[in-house]
């Protein structure tokens, strides 16, 4: 565990794990031609993404006392 804190391996996880979320919803290549476009593109499947992911999250609430 050590290494992995060291090298920054959780980081990296996290990242590949994004990115392969990315291309299974959206597609593994862009379809725009342009630099300008390709950037829209991807922000546009983004923002399409962390709202997908944000409607399956749970909406957590503290509770105080024991629960029944």
């Amino acid at each position: 565990m050590k290494w992995q804190a060291s090298t920054g391996y959780g980081k990296r996880s996290l990242v590949e794990t994004a990115i392969g979320r990315y291309k299974s919803i959206i597609g593994r290549r862009l379809r725009a031609r342009s630099f300008d476009a390709q950037q829209t593109e991807v922000a546009i499947g983004c923002a399409a993404l962390n709202r997908m992911l944000a409607c399956a999250r749970p909406k957590s609430i503290r509770r105080d006392g024991p629960t029944t």
